[in-house]
């Protein structure tokens, strides 16, 4: 990963150039969308709730933008004590020269593994390490990122799809229950989905899901 290369980089030469900074800056600027969407809570949100969107059958409502930026704040939400912490152990002492690069690097990095850590299955790790013919070190917490970052994700992919079949179950019973009356009735002028659609919007309004689904996917990372 580039943050393993800049980090190894910099604890050689101790400094870095104004031009190598600069290049390292856009390079993290363009990396930045990726690393929003795959190392933090941003993942397992946005998947969630496309689950969500799909078992409700409102197409396009809410539109992919409300979703993203519904994901983007809860994100902030959840990673504000992790960006808090890295600012206090990283970047201050770095400012004021009680750190070097690398030793800050070092430092950010360490609230960034206890997250990952957390919600990386052993399973997943075991993989990558196998796969990057690495040995397991003594302790979790000596993980290297490259091993932690692709664990995480599919963690936390296998987490949100587990999640969004069990979102996907009562609204696939009102789908049956009317696919069931429908053809009962001999009434196939309409698709059954168009029957089911007002009483799963009605059923997910009347137990207030948004404050379900968000309030448990929030607490899902405390």
């Amino acid at each position: 990963m580039v943050s393993s290369i800049l980090g190894e980089t910099i604890s050689k030469s101790g400094t870095i150039s104004v031009p190598m900074q600069i290049v390292v800056l856009l390079t993290a600027l363009s990396l930045l969308p990726a690393i929003i969407m795959s190392i933090t809570p941003f993942l397992r949100i946005t998947i969630v709730l496309h689950f969500l969107r799909q078992a409700l059958g409102t197409q396009s409502t809410p539109s992919n933008q409300v979703l993203i930026g519904l994901g983007l704040f809860l994100t902030m939400l959840i990673m504000n004590p992790i960006a808090s912490e890295i600012y206090t152990k990283a970047w201050e002492p770095m400012e004021k020269g009680q750190l070097t690069q690398a030793q800050a690097f070092e430092e950010g990095s360490k609230p960034m593994r206890v997250f990952l850590l957390r919600f990386a299955r052993e399973k997943d790790i075991q993989l990558f390490l196998e796969i990057s013919h690495t040995p397991a070190p003594a302790r979790p917490a000596d993980l290297d990122l490259k091993i932690l970052v692709p664990a995480y994700v599919l963690s936390e992919l296998k987490t949100g799809f587990q999640i969004g079949a069990v979102l996907f179950l009562p609204f696939l019973v009102i789908d049956l229950v009317i696919a069931s009356i429908t053809l009962s009735i001999g009434m196939v002028q309409l698709p059954p989905v168009m029957l089911s659609a007002p009483f799963k919007i009605l059923l997910f309004v009347l137990v207030d899901g948004w404050n379900l689904v968000v309030g448990s996917l929030v607490k899902s990372f405390y």
